[in-house]
């Protein structure tokens, strides 16, 4: 088992940035790939970025790339996602989630955190 923790969300305005955090406690040694998902209402959720643990490689979505930047501190057992730059269209819960390979797909990862709540106004 293993468990997730966001942290990092709130209230901005648009343009400003905004870092999140997830804490990875439980089986880390079977970790091998993180992603940060988003989830605004009426909307399905979508992959904004991925991470190999070994490695460090990133994957990101199109919608963010050139403004988050996603990190994982191994000695912590933390990702963290840097959202620079934010526009209205990035409010929504941020998830992250683990799996074995990183991919686009919410279906590819088998544990989730609760998620937290990004609000960007204008």
């Amino acid at each position: 088992q293993v468990h997730l923790v966001e942290s990092g969300g709130g209230l901005v305005q648009a343009g400003d940035s905004l870092r999140l955090s997830c804490a990875v406690s439980g089986r880390t040694f079977e970790l091998l790939a993180m992603a940060w998902f988003r989830q605004a209402p009426g909307k399905e959720r979508e992959f904004v970025s991925g991470i190999y643990w070994a490695s460090g490689n990133t994957t990101y979505g199109d919608s963010v790339k050139g403004r988050f930047t996603m990190s994982r501190d191994n000695a912590k057992n933390t990702v963290n996602l840097q959202m620079n730059s934010l526009k209205l269209d990035d409010t929504a819960v941020y998830y992250c989630a683990t799996g074995v390979v990183v991919a686009p797909r919410a279906h590819y990862y088998h544990f989730w955190g609760q998620g937290t709540q990004v609000t960007v106004s204008s």
